[in-house]
């Protein structure tokens, strides 16, 4: 007897992300096979989510197992696909109730002991999810507070595949060690202010004044002297004149350091502008963005709605 199921997954590409079916098959003679342009780390996906799916006292099918993430000219990157995988498995096998996946989003990477990993890019997935009609989702406990981030999202977190195996089911919840990753702030309270001020700088009046009308009309600046004069101080300080990002730049700014990954720890939520400064010695990819097949966010890209400051360039 052959036996299908369906989850959802997003892949992301660039800073922006697109709704993956994972479609599972079993049936047939012992095997596995992963299709639908799939990069690396998901081909090792299958040794991860099997392990996985063991350690949380889990029965593995015993036939041939076909995973398809469609739409299959998109490509697919990243390890947090492992959590929609084993839970399409699973409800393949029957050990799942094919309704308790509906209209869920999946993202997590599967340790071999079960336990779930944050991932990157976690924001601009719930972010596609939503777009998509999706209205609930399953992701790391580390990652709950930023995918929260969206109105009208159930988030459930978990530490664990078989914690979020007993939320499927509706049954009771196994307690989990905590990991030091699980520890987040309240997803919308605003950091402490760490800004420098441009109040503190005595003197230096004409390029002060040059500093607040590029800072009033979003003008781009160039700052011209002889070293010591102070043109790296007022640099750092002109995002202390920008007022803070709306909700919509906010989650914009957001979605592009999650991708990163370089969101700080227990700050989901990007509410200052960026200040972005790369070194001196920084390649053109490094400050641009791109990649081989799958481009990365650059300084750039980090720095949007923010300022970017090219430090002897």
């Amino acid at each position: 007897m052959t036996r299908l199921a369906r989850c959802h997954s997003v892949a992301i590409v660039g800073v922006r992300g697109t709704v993956v079916d994972i479609e599972v098959h079993i049936g047939g003679m012992p095997g596995f096979s992963l299709v639908g342009l799939p990069d690396a780390s998901l081909y090792e996906s299958r040794d991860r989510v099997r392990a996985a799916v063991l350690s949380s006292r889990e029965s593995w099918p015993l036939q041939r197992i076909t995973v398809s993430l469609s739409p299959a000219a998109l490509p697919k990157r990243g390890s947090h696909f492992d959590l929609g995988v084993a839970v399409a498995i699973l409800s393949a096998a029957e050990e799942v109730p094919p309704a308790a996946v509906d209209g869920v989003l999946f993202l997590g990477e599967l340790a071999l002991d079960g336990r779930l990993r944050p991932v990157r890019g976690v924001l601009p997935a719930v972010l596609a999810a939503d777009r998509a009609g999706l209205t609930r989702a399953v992701v790391p406990a580390a990652n709950a507070a930023e995918a929260r981030l969206i109105p009208g999202m159930r988030v459930f977190g978990a530490r664990s595949l078989r914690q979020v195996l007993a939320h499927l089911r509706g049954t009771e919840i196994p307690d989990e060690p905590r990991d030091e990753l699980d520890e987040t702030s309240d997803a919308l309270a605003p950091a402490a202010d760490e800004t420098l001020d441009l109040a503190d700088v005595a003197g230096q009046d004409v390029p002060r004044r040059a500093v607040e009308i590029a800072a009033a009309g979003h003008h781009h600046l160039l700052l011209s002297g002889t070293p010591g004069s102070g043109k790296t101080m007022l640099a750092r300080r002109l995002p202390s004149l920008l007022p803070d990002l709306s909700i919509d730049e906010s989650l914009e700014v957001t979605s592009i350091h999650s991708i990163a990954g370089v969101l700080p720890p227990g700050r989901p939520l990007i509410v200052r502008p960026p200040f972005v400064d790369p070194h001196h010695t920084s390649s053109l990819v490094s400050i641009v963005g791109g990649g081989s097949r799958v481009p990365h966010p650059g300084a750039a890209s980090l720095a949007h709605r923010g300022v970017l400051f090219l430090d002897e360039s």
